[in-house]
């Protein structure tokens, strides 16, 4: 098939968070399966002299208001069947952050991806390898369905590509005052409830939303739950709405980037079948930490975004209590500054049992990974997550709160005894996280069951290859919805 994805951040060239990792990884495995694969991102600071793409003698210009924005498109072909093209135009991505700066959004932040949006929507009608299904993802990219139908219906576009959205965090849905609209010059009768309007604002997700041929989701769990009140974030009557059309698929991990072999990221190898190399990667993470090398003592260990919906205000109350006992904690992470500074004093009070680093570093994340013997992953929601996949092929046992992607990949005791691989709790309480840390350290004191826990992990399935068919089924049914 062929396919254009667009995006406001893929790996390795702009990254935040998840998003990023799971399109380039989808990227790169539609393209090694042998489809025609394009990815669209703004060109933002950097990327040019960090990755040399070069100029396509291709001019843009795009409409914004009562302004025509001048653009250029810089391509990469990083693998065979891939071909990455990037939006530049200076005035609106060439800044210090992707969406904002010292924890403030961009004011413009609406002119920004509605230009971004049109930029895809032109891409999509004019390259000459005309894609079928244009995949957009979370809201910096929610308009282009809307763009795509609206150009059929009214500019005499023929046979436009089937798109399809992908909701990666319903929480962030691009929500702008009415004012902003004029940045589409679009007609205002798409303005109500049954299109973008949104409780007197207007969403870019919420126009990809209702326009896009097919809405996908990040795991099953989380497809089921935005469908719900509780976590549909006042869009629940809308998924609802398009239910048939919905389908949770997990997301997978790049498991190049991600190997216990091979890894010039890993101080030591190791495998399901051999783990000397995991109690050796210990022991030097617990170096590196300043942490005493004990392998006796169980090693905890979060590595993310420190907010409350990653249940970091549980771990750390939690913490406050587990810390008396006889285990070790590793953070690295950095986030809202109240949670910055509770961990900052965590380590102040327990300098040899605590190992708390305020920021991010590539390297030491996977050192952690494969180093601890425990993840903590309590989430208030997730929609799928990564660390607790990356932290089974690592053999180290997640422990996770029932919800979203969390329930899809981790396997409790109680779910599977055969399969087991990690540790759930229900509630969201630091004393159920408290408990399940408890269960932990009984797990650990019996060196047989741990490694069963750990070999189960470490050869469950969560590899491109299982996720790229997922959706190019969903493809299949989006191209064959418009016929």
């Amino acid at each position: 098939m062929r396919l254009l994805l667009a995006a406001s951040e893929a790996q390795p060239y702009a990254k935040t968070g998840g998003l990023a990792d799971m399109v380039g990884a989808l990227g790169k495995a539609l393209a090694a399966a042998g489809h025609t694969v394009g990815v669209v991102l703004p060109l933002y600071r950097g990327i040019r002299e960090k990755f040399g793409p070069r100029r396509l003698d291709y001019r843009l210009e795009l409409p914004l208001d009562l302004r025509r924005l001048a653009g250029e498109v810089f391509t990469l072909e990083p693998a065979p069947g891939l071909t990455v093209y990037f939006i530049a135009q200076a005035e609106l991505f060439d800044r210090a952050g992707l969406y904002g700066e010292r924890g403030r959004d961009y004011p413009d932040n609406a002119a920004r991806f509605t230009c971004f949006a049109k930029a895809v929507a032109h891409l999509a009608r004019h390259l000459t390898w005309r894609p079928e299904v244009v995949h957009v993802h979370d809201w910096q990219a929610g308009l282009v369905p809307l763009l795509v139908r609206h150009q059929q219906w009214r500019e005499g576009w023929e046979a436009p590509p089937a798109t399809v959205l992908t909701v990666h965090n319903l929480a962030y849905q691009g929500l702008f005052a009415p004012d902003e609209w004029r940045h589409t010059n679009l007609p205002r009768d798409y303005l109500h409830p049954g299109g973008a309007e949104f409780h007197g604002l207007w969403g870019m997700l919420k126009a990809g939303l209702v326009f896009a041929d097919r809405l996908t989701t990040v795991s099953p769990r989380y497809a089921r739950e935005i469908s719900t009140e509780a976590f549909g974030e006042r869009l629940d009557g809308v998924i609802r709405a398009r239910q048939a059309a919905l389908t949770g698929i997990l997301n997978g991990v790049d498991y190049e980037e991600w190997r216990t072999t091979g890894n010039p990221l890993l101080p030591h190898g190791f495998t399901a079948d051999d783990l000397a190399g995991k109690a050796a990667s210990k022991a030097a993470l617990q170096r590196e930490l300043h942490l005493p090398a004990r392998p006796d003592a169980p090693l905890f260990a979060t590595v993310g975004r420190l907010a409350d919906q990653k249940g970091m205000d549980l771990a750390l109350a939690a913490l406050e209590e587990m810390l008396a006992a006889d285990l070790q904690f590793a953070l690295l992470g950095s986030g809202q500054p109240e949670l910055e500074a509770g961990f900052r004093r965590l380590g102040a009070r327990y300098p040899g049992k605590a190992a708390i680093r305020i920021g991010f570093d590539a390297g030491l994340a996977q050192r952690i990974e494969a180093g601890a013997d425990f993840f903590l992953m309590p989430s208030r929601f997730e929609p799928c997550g990564l660390n607790q996949m990356y932290s089974l092929r690592y053999g180290t046992v997640p422990i996770v709160r029932r919800t979203g992607g969390l329930d899809d990949s981790v396997v409790d005791f109680r779910d599977d005894p055969a399969r087991a691989n990690g540790i759930k709790f229900e509630g969201y309480q630091a004393r159920a996280l408290a408990k399940a840390i408890r269960k932990a350290l009984a797990l650990y004191a019996a060196p047989e069951a741990l490694a069963f826990y750990r070999r189960n992990g470490m050869t469950a399935d969560f590899s491109w290859d299982r996720c790229r068919a997922a959706y190019e089924e969903v493809y299949r049914q989006a191209v064959i919805g418009q016929d």
